[in-house]
């Protein structure tokens, strides 16, 4: 019974055996699978195989498809033979600022690449392209553009680096990024707030002269396009592209591509804010022509007003401006009416002082003999004709032999006027001078008319120049 019992366990044994022994087997066979397939690099990827990463799977597929290990990409396209052409378009989505006082603008744009890398040909029964995003395009060659005279720029990456690499079967390549590049603008402001700025965002190749690469546009004029971009104080009258060469000594010719556009500057602006409270500031400074003249607190308060206000506009518009070394359109105006302003000051202080010499002339005038006559004195200064004025004979002087004999020889080699003619003065300005002096009110008068002609002329003259 025994052996009998012994003899059955052992054909269980031995049916039991190969079942066992098969699993490890199979196991050991997916292992070796795996580990085979992980470290084959040519080929197809068995797609029944358990993905753990989607992402770094279709990466894997996309650069054993496009054969990125079997090249040196450090290297351009066609390395040692002729110029690789790279093509450039560009659509300019916004002008975010322009300074004046650092002399720069901030652009933002879509800068496109367009070149051709037989590497990076694929075959594909439906003709269609890959697009990739930034993790391919630092595995691969693109052309190193960059802008010339730019201070600061940066590639947008919100919500991902905006990317886009797309490679068709035959070897073509669009590369397209979106930047925003703050760049150097020489402007003149010899004309401002009244100019017109001419700028340039200006692309070359770094490292490529134009032995190994050559940029040119890629549709010609249709290269650059804009959308509709509106500016606070500028209009914009043109964008147009164009290219040419650059030289360094030490390296050589550089093809450069060139996007201009130019500005024009809205006045509207300028006009509200300086030009029509200086315009004000000047014609209150007339009203002080219109006040009597021994009202001296009103006039001079008036008048210190007005230049207080006037140096306030002309420091609010410098703080705004570079430090340029030559005169502005704007500088002009606002000094011409400040000196109109000052003149107005000034004129008072001549008006007043007239007043207080001529006061002090009458109360000079005041210890003459009451008999003598200040008409008589005028007869023979040319103002009057003899014949018009009732001649009154002077009061009489006690007369002495020297009197007479002065008045003898006086008759003898002086005439007196004929009728009917007027005697010159030998210096009329000089008399009509001092006769505007001892009337100081009609300083008060002719102001009253030439500072508002000659303000008039000289808005005439310059906007006729700069407008």
């Amino acid at each position: 019974m025994r052996v009998a019992l012994l003899a059955f366990r052992l054909m269980c044994l031995a049916w039991l055996w190969p079942v066992s022994s098969h699993y490890p087997n199979k196991r050991r066979h997916k292992e070796q699978y795996g580990e085979n397939t992980k470290q084959k690099h040519g080929g197809r990827v068995d797609l029944k195989m358990k993905k753990l990463d989607s992402t770094k799977s279709l990466l894997i597929k996309s650069e054993q498809l496009l054969r990125i290990e079997d090249h040196d990409f450090a290297m351009r396209p066609g390395f040692g033979g002729s110029a690789i052409p790279v093509g450039i378009d560009v659509q300019v989505e916004s002008i975010d600022s322009i300074s004046e006082v650092n002399m720069d603008f901030t652009m933002t744009l879509y800068l496109r690449h367009y070149w051709q890398d037989d590497r990076l040909a694929f075959p594909s029964s439906s003709n269609k392209s890959r697009t990739f995003d930034a993790r391919l395009v630092k595995k691969i060659w693109v052309p190193d553009v960059f802008f010339v005279h730019s201070k600061r720029s940066f590639i947008h990456d919100t919500t991902m680096e905006n990317i886009m690499l797309r490679v068709f079967p035959d070897g073509n390549i669009l590369y397209s990024v979106r930047i925003t590049v703050t760049a150097l603008c020489s402007m003149d402001f010899s004309s401002f707030p009244l100019d017109t700025q001419s700028c340039s965002l200006e692309l070359e190749s770094y490292a490529y002269n134009e032995n190994d690469l050559m940029l040119y546009w890629k549709n010609g004029n249709d290269s650059l396009r804009t959308d509709e971009i509106v500016l606070s104080q500028f209009f914009i009258e043109d964008f147009q592209p164009s290219f040419g060469l650059a030289f360094y000594s030490s390296t050589g010719w550089y093809n450069r591509l060139y996007i201009n556009f130019i500005l024009r500057r809205h006045i509207f602006f300028f006009m509200l804010q300086t030009y029509f409270p200086t315009m004000l500031m000047v014609m209150l400074s007339w009203v002080s022509f219109w006040i009597d003249r021994r009202a001296v607190p009103a006039r001079v308060s008036l008048g210190i007003t007005t230049v207080l206000t006037m140096s306030t506009i002309i420091t609010g518009v410098s703080a705004s401006m570079p430090q340029v070394s030559y005169v502005k359109a704007v500088d002009i105006y606002l000094w011409a009416s400040f000196l109109f302003v000052f003149l107005s000051v000034i004129e008072y202080a001549a008006v007043n002082y007239f007043t207080t010499v001529e006061e002090m002339k009458k109360l000079k005038r005041a210890k003459i003999p009451n008999s003598f006559d200040a008409t008589q004195a005028m007869a023979f200064d040319g103002c009057f004709h003899d014949n018009d004025i009732d001649l009154t004979p002077f009061p009489d002087v006690s007369s002495t032999p020297n009197t007479e004999r002065n008045t003898q020889s006086r008759n003898s080699t002086v005439s007196g006027p004929t009728e009917g003619t007027r005697l010159r003065s030998k210096h009329p300005v000089k008399q009509h001078l001092s006769f505007i002096m001892s009337n100081s009110y009609m300083i008060d008068s002719y102001s009253r008319v030439i500072f508002p002609l000659a303000y008039l002329l000289f808005n005439i003259i310059y906007w006729s120049l700069y407008a």
